[in-house]
């Protein structure tokens, strides 16, 4: 168990408890992935509210797959597995990706649909899954909430035979670049109670009460974009359920599956 990180977790659940009753924390030094290991549970039965951190994950995913690597001290990776009953599941990564944002510093900004940009530059990604009976619309689904943030700004050397950028080579933003001295092991308390707090929020409220936050944090407002498809066109912000709106050819177009993804031109 990694002492750094675990030093935290009396705080965080004597922080957390009140609102979720039951919940624990879990710190690990090294695991494949954390939202994989809860998935692993929530396929086999209901999930209790819990907080899995790892200070390394050897096989961590991203959206559509895509592999996320941490090593120990540079980054802060933890998955929040809970079961809600939204009255939409629409627009939760955003409202995710809103309040990380908001704690980390003010220049964080959010790339749709779950990204978290610094000075033009990926500083993290949030992955959301759920898990229950696929006829079960109306009642509680587990959902797993992961979370990989760069810490310490990614040495070049460490980008040889990584994924590729989808910022186009560009390397990635760490958050030491603007909070000199900043750990893992601060930033997670920081974090996790108001997270937990504004997904219960969510839960009850849905996306609408977060629209007006998220439009002062979006990394993509009013820029050219292309679209998986090959169109391009101007973001013109989200819709209340969280849809990104494009203007495409005078048109505004709603972008709200989970296979699109958008690029800045």
């Amino acid at each position: 168990m990694s002492a750094s990180l675990a030093g935290g977790a009396e705080a965080i659940w004597q922080a957390v408890v009140p609102d979720l009753p039951g919940f624990t924390v879990e710190v690990l030094e090294e695991i494949d992935s954390t939202n994989t290991e809860l998935m692993r549970r929530a396929r086999t039965a209901p999930l209790d509210p819990v907080l899995l951190v790892a200070e390394r994950q050897t096989a961590g995913r991203g959206r559509l797959g895509r592999g996320w690597h941490s090593r120990p001290g540079q980054s802060l990776t933890f998955s929040l597995g809970l079961s809600l009953a939204p009255r939409s599941w629409s627009g939760l990564s955003l409202a995710v990706g809103l309040v990380l944002a908001e704690q980390l510093h003010p220049d964080v900004r959010i790339k749709w649909p779950n990204d978290l940009w610094l000075m033009g530059r990926k500083l993290g990604g949030i992955l959301v899954e759920t898990a229950g009976q696929a006829d079960d619309r109306e009642g509680p689904r587990s959902v797993v909430i992961g979370a990989g943030i760069n810490v310490a700004r990614p040495a070049e050397s460490a980008l040889a035979g990584a994924p590729a950028s989808p910022m186009g080579g560009v390397p990635p933003a760490g958050l030491a670049e603007v909070e000199v001295g900043v750990t893992p092991a601060e930033l997670l308390p920081r974090l996790v109670p108001p997270l937990v707090r504004e997904v219960l929020r969510f839960a009850s409220e849905g996306f609408a009460p977060f629209a007006a936050r998220y439009a002062a944090r979006d990394a993509l407002k009013d820029r050219e974009l292309r679209l998986s498809d090959g169109s391009t066109g101007s973001a013109c912000g989200v819709a209340e359920d969280g849809a990104l709106l494009v203007r495409v050819n005078g048109q505004l177009r709603r972008v709200d599956s989970a296979e699109v993804s958008v690029r800045p031109c």
